[in-house]
């Protein structure tokens, strides 16, 4: 079922009002850099889409305590719908040029996942004393142990990421790390346990486990097939990172404003 028929539940508040949103409201709100529409959507499907969109960042910034700016990474976020994709995604993320991408015909459920992989690129510039490459995201450079920039919301980050990473004598790898990588071993894959990768579906696990609902915004991370094989944290990482990731957030949303 398609993005343009499906309804996605959602608990939260009326953003809208019940009146419509254009690409162009959502632009001028959240500040993207861009946003481009795929030439074969039409106008309905436009229409519906940009609601979709609309409340799905409404309620990422509720669940998430902070200004709207922090939903476009301070405007280096494009977003993109409806315009060329890959083989097997619906939604997806490119690093190259920090574009938030959805297919017109399906990624609903994937919008978490594709935002905190712009999230993690974005915050590689910031929470090191020397910032990686352009292309490498914050969960990954982690992993090398450099050396992270003074400032007490990169702590919170960090502890974040070595919760997920690491057991909890810091040395090893968590059990959630060797479960994907054993995973992908045995599907002959090296997708699962890609650092990125699990800071993605951590954060996307977090979000589907918060009181506020928007299954546009995050779905399938409870009964899908890959949160059946294990590939999402169980409720006890689960609990431990929401802790952690709703602090890092709340704290990032005051200190902004």
């Amino acid at each position: 079922m398609s993005i343009m028929t499906r309804e996605y539940f959602r608990n939260g508040p009326p953003h809208r009002a019940g009146a419509d949103v254009s690409f162009q409201d959502i632009r001028s709100i959240f500040g993207f850099y861009s946003i481009r529409i795929g030439r074969w959507v039409t106008a309905a499907e436009q229409q519906h889409a940009a609601n979709l969109f609309f409340d799905a960042f409404c309620d990422l910034q509720d669940i998430l305590q902070v200004p709207s700016p922090v939903i476009s990474c301070r405007g280096a976020l494009a977003l993109h719908f409806g315009i060329g994709g890959r083989p097997g995604a619906s939604a997806h993320y490119l690093s190259n040029g920090r574009v938030l991408a959805l297919a017109k015909n399906a990624g609903g459920g994937s919008l978490a996942h594709e935002w905190f992989h712009a999230f993690d690129h974005y915050i590689a510039g910031k929470l090191f004393e020397r910032p990686p490459a352009t292309s490498v995201f914050a969960s990954r450079h982690w992993l090398t142990h450099a050396p992270l920039h003074g400032h007490p919301l990169n702590q919170i980050l960090h502890l974040a990421y070595r919760c997920l990473f690491l057991a909890s004598n810091g040395r090893e790898p968590s059990a959630f790390f060797k479960h994907c990588a054993a995973y992908d071993l045995a599907a002959g894959t090296q997708y699962y346990s890609q650092p990125e990768e699990m800071a993605a579906r951590a954060f996307e696990c977090v979000i589907q486990r918060q009181s506020l609902k928007n299954h546009f915004l995050a779905s399938g991370t409870l009964q899908s097939s890959t949160a059946k094989a294990g590939l999402y944290p169980d409720r006890e990482l689960a609990d431990k990172l929401a802790t952690l990731f709703l602090s890092y957030f709340t704290k990032l949303g005051q200190a902004f404003r």
